[in-house]
C-alpha cells in the first residue's frame, strides 16, 4: 500500500530565542522556504524579538554559558566556567560573525529584506511586546503586524502547512 504524500505548501516559524544560532537558524530556513516557493510566515516572540527590534538586531550574540554544543579546546574540564569569563561571549560572537561574513552569509537585516522581497511575512508577538514594553515603531519596517498567538495559528491553517519552532 502506497502512502499518500502532500507537498509542503506553507511554513509558519516561531523564533523565541535571540542568540545568533537561533535567529540565523530561523532566517536561513525561512529564506530557503521562500526560495523554494513555499508560503512563509515567521512569528518572533520572547527574546526572539531582539532580531526584529531596531536597537537590538545588530547586537545579537551567541550564548557561551550553558550551551552544551559550545566548542571549547580539548582538555577544558569546565567549559561553562570558561564561558563566564569576561569577554569570552563577545569574542565568540565576534568570531562567529567574522566567519559568517567570510562565507558571505547575509546579515540579519539582509535576510529580512530577502525574505520579505520573496513574499515571506514577518510578525511580532503581542504578549512579548507588552512584556518588554515595546511598540510597533520599535520594530523593523519588515514586520507586518503585532499579533496574538491565536492570530498566528489562524495564519497557519491549510493542508500542507508545517509549524516549525526554532
Amino acid at each position: 500500500m502506497q502512502k499518500e504524500e502532500f507537498p509542503l505548501k506553507k511554513v509558519c516559524m516561531i523564533c523565541a530565542k535571540g542568540t545568533i544560532e537561533d535567529v540565523y537558524a530561523t532566517l536561513v530556513m525561512a529564506n530557503g522556504a521562500v526560495m523554494e516557493g513555499i508560503e512563509t510566515k515567521v512569528f518572533f516572540t520572547f527574546f526572539g524579538l531582539d532580531a526584529i527590534t531596531k536597537k537590538q538586531m545588530n547586537k545579537i550574540h551567541t550564548s557561551t554559558v550553558g550551551n552544551p554544543a559550545m566548542r571549547m579546546p580539548n582538555g577544558w574540564a569546565f567549559p561553562s566556567i570558561l564561558g563566564m569569563l569576561p569577554g569570552v561571549e563577545a569574542g565568540v560572537s565576534m568570531m562567529m560573525k567574522s566567519t559568517m561574513e567570510k562565507l558571505d552569509i547575509p546579515t540579519v537585516p539582509e535576510f529580512f529584506e530577502m525574505i520579505t522581497a520573496g513574499g515571506g511575512e514577518i510578525y511580532a508577538c503581542k504578549l512579548a511586546m507588552d512584556m518588554f514594553k515595546l511598540e510597533k515603531n520599535d520594530l523593523i519596517d519588515e514586520v507586518i503586524d503585532v499579533i496574538t498567538i491565536g492570530d498566528f495559528y489562524g495564519l497557519a491553517g491549510g493542508q500542507g502547512t508545517q509549524i516549525i519552532f526554532t
